[in-house]
């Protein structure tokens, strides 16, 4: 019996730490596209669209540096993701729930983009909410 849940245990660390490291992978991508993104849009790239109507409307310059920062924090919560440490995991959502809203609010400007960067915040936040380390299938000592 014992034999079958230290197995057991075994496949859930396993699968936890295989979605931790998809999800650091994955914020790591998220960062470097957000950080190259803010990029373009500080120095006044010609790919974004002219939304005079828009609600959220900030100047290019201000959307520029909310994902160049956004990009940099995620990188670096990608990185420390690699150690499956809780507070890595804790900042890992907030900070792919952030850039989530920052791309959301900036669809208008460039939309394939914002959509592609949602669906990768989704998989992170699916990815780091989903694993359970330190839990035993029935409680400790059974």
């Amino acid at each position: 019996m014992s034999s079958s849940l230290n197995t057991h245990s075994e496949k859930t660390y396993a699968t936890a730490r295989g979605l931790t490291i998809f999800a650091a992978v994955m914020m790591l991508v998220v960062g470097f596209l957000d950080f190259f993104r803010g990029i373009s849009a500080i120095v006044h790239d010609h790919v974004y669209l002219a939304t005079p109507n828009y609600v959220f409307k900030f100047n290019l310059t201000s959307w520029g540096w909310i994902h160049l920062l956004l990009g940099i924090l995620a990188i670096m919560v990608g990185v420390g993701l690699f150690k499956i440490s809780l507070w890595a995991r804790i900042l890992g959502v907030a900070i792919a729930a952030l850039t989530l809203i920052a791309n959301f609010l900036s669809i208008p400007y460039y939309p394939l983009w914002s959509i592609v960067l949602i669906a990768l915040c989704a998989f992170v936040i699916w990815g780091l909410c989903v694993v359970q380390h330190d839990e035993e299938p029935y409680g400790p000592g059974t």
